[in-house]
């Protein structure tokens, strides 16, 4: 997984049920798969939206959705969000996207990190997607995704992985939604407020990259 802090906490709908191929004889994460997932139906559409390249000036709208998610202690096992400087270290360059709405107000962003400074995971990064609290449930998270999975493979990236809590139904589904799989459980891997948290280990391969 990388570092525990990449995560994301996007409430989004992935259909009823998630996809879980053979893994509904695994215990708990059978049973996370087979959980239903958010029917985004109940909520209002999102107004037009565009996703585009993060900048420096975005600093501030970044830092703030991330501590969003950190308020609802269920994206990551931060509790407090980072400088622009430590967050800008821990993350490639590039891609790092954001998602802006019609009147310029920054939705969500998304970003990766790398897993290893062994050349032979040179092609393996970890994703983060974090979305505005008022924007989750709109699509938005998805969007990201899907430009962020795009990206990533322009740049000759062949696996993305991520880490969700087991109660983070919202953003499992998510990451589903998009190709990633759930390969197993880390249990009790870290305290977040003095309580021992699992998380679900997820990873998409990619079909056009790394394939020869």
């Amino acid at each position: 997984m990388g570092r525990v802090s990449g995560f994301g906490a996007e409430v989004f709908g992935a259909g009823q049920w998630g996809e879980c191929g053979t893994l509904a004889d695994w215990g708990r994460v059978g049973e996370i798969c087979a959980r239903p997932r958010t029917d985004e139906s109940r909520f209002p559409a999102m107004p037009e939206f565009r996703i585009r390249d993060m900048t420096a000036g975005d600093a501030g709208a970044v830092l703030r959705i991330y501590a969003e998610g950190i308020e609802t202690r269920l994206a990551t096992f931060e509790t407090e969000a980072p400088s622009w400087e430590d967050w800008d270290e821990g993350h490639v360059d590039a891609p790092r996207l954001m998602a802006e709405g019609p009147d310029g107000a920054a939705l969500g962003w998304a970003a990766l990190s790398p897993v290893s400074s062994r050349c032979v995971y040179a092609g393996v990064a970890e994703s983060s997607v974090y979305i505005a609290a008022a924007a989750r449930g709109r699509g938005v998270g998805r969007a990201l995704m899907e430009a962020l999975i795009e990206r990533s493979e322009a740049i000759g990236i062949w696996t993305l992985q991520a880490g969700c809590f087991p109660e983070n139904d919202a953003s499992i589904g998510l990451h589903q939604a998009v190709g990633f799989r759930i390969v197993g459980m880390r249990e009790r891997v870290g305290q977040l407020d003095g309580v021992w948290r699992d998380v679900v280990l997820l990873e998409r391969r990619s079909d056009r990259v790394g394939v020869d």
